[in-house]
């Protein structure tokens, strides 16, 4: 079975890694994957890409001009014949539409992995309602969380045509990583605070740093270091300098060894607003660092309070900062958590796991095909052995 997997360049975090751990296993299961990543001709992102070509999946970029380019629709036509493409496998409303498009006259099986739709800008909201919209003509959608399946159920999709299956993460390759961030006052290494997101209203920054200035008053020698990238640096950034902490909070934009990111942070932090399942939590919990984060989304479901985590509630910081400051008090509590942490993701939220759910799922989008008789059998004898 061969499964071209279609995402935008300037995709979200945890859209991607899920996307290249799916990849990842499922070729150990006898699928072959392809992964196509728009090309915006005003603002070429090739992170995806790059990241997809280091770990030996093939990659084809499709340019792209603006919100709408017909060529890019043949582009993605073309190369679904090319490499004789059984599933489209869509990742936002950006590959939703365009994947449609292409893939309706080809009949290939249509299915889309719904993420979320957090952003709550008008334009944004209209995209997402057009997304679910378009999403009724799909073979097949996986939900990441129950949360995500909810609003699909609301906005009146079948729900005969719809599967949950949470996101799983690639053990080995972040269990067995060394630190690569180092941060020394006075010869002495520095206490990591980390905070992995696309940097946008959701994701809670603002809360975050309110409560580093809580945290920084009790342990100045603490640094709080954000990675990712987003249309609210610039503000956020402000918000640190007007906090008074800029010299203790790190922006350090996207980064390609995220194993070696998490191994090197004390904890990891996600203050977020709106969350479905998300990859940074399950990535910090397999490599053993403890992790805090809000009661929202499936976040609840990763993160048993004191065994696996700690949960605070949104939009807290005085919550969030005294969680900062009782792991940062407590290494022992903050080891024993990230080890709990580290078994439950293994046994529960493993990249395998998910792959083998997908591969289900990629058979019964097949299965509504005509003529697929053949393909189908093809894909069952290839996930049993």
């Amino acid at each position: 079975m061969t499964v071209f997997h279609l995402i935008s360049s300037e995709g979200y975090y945890g859209a991607e890694a899920m996307l290249l751990a799916l990849a990842r296993s499922s070729s150990t299961l006898g699928c072959k994957n392809v992964v196509g990543v728009f090309r915006d001709s005003r603002q070429a992102h090739t992170e995806i890409a790059d990241r997809a070509r280091q770990v030996g999946l093939p990659v084809e970029t499709i340019a792209c001009r603006g919100r709408w380019d017909w060529r890019a629709v043949r582009l993605l036509h073309e190369l679904l014949d090319e490499h004789k493409v059984d599933v489209l496998h869509t990742h936002g409303y950006k590959a939703d539409f365009y994947g449609y498009a292409a893939a309706w006259p080809n009949r290939v099986a249509l299915l889309s992995t719904c993420h979320n739709w957090p952003n709550k800008q008008p334009l944004m909201r209209a995209y997402a309602s057009l997304d679910r919209l378009v999403l009724r003509g799909f073979d097949r959608v996986v939900a990441v969380s129950d949360s995500v399946a909810v609003i699909l159920r609301r906005s009146g999709f079948a729900a005969g045509k719809m599967a949950v299956i949470p996101n799983g993460v690639d053990v080995q390759y972040f269990s067995a990583a060394a630190p690569t961030l180092h941060f020394e006052r006075s010869g002495e290494q520095r206490r990591l605070v980390g905070f992995v997101g696309r940097l946008v209203e959701c994701k809670g920054g603002s809360v975050l740093l309110c409560a580093a200035q809580k945290v920084l008053a009790a342990y100045p020698d603490a640094v709080f270091v954000l990675v990712g990238e987003g249309p609210l640096h610039d503000e956020w950034e402000g918000l640190a300098v007007r906090l008074g902490i800029a010299g203790s909070v790190v922006f350090l934009g996207a980064q390609a060894d995220m194993p070696g990111i998490y191994a090197s942070l004390d904890m990891l932090v996600l203050p977020s607003l709106d969350e479905a399942n998300p990859m940074c939590v399950l990535e910090a919990l397999v490599a053993g660092t403890p992790v805090i984060a809000t009661r929202v989304g499936a976040l609840p479901e990763l993160i048993v309070p004191g065994v696996t985590g700690m949960l605070v509630e949104a939009g807290d910081a005085v919550g969030l900062a005294d969680a900062v400051l009782r792991l940062l008090r407590d290494p022992q509590l903050a080891r024993r958590l990230g080890e709990n942490g580290r078994v439950h993701v293994a046994r529960d939220f493993s990249a395998a796991s998910m792959a083998t759910r997908y591969l289900e799922q990629y058979g019964r989008a097949l299965a509504a095909q005509p003529g697929q008789t053949e393909r189908l059998a093809y894909s069952v004898n290839r996930t049993r052995t």
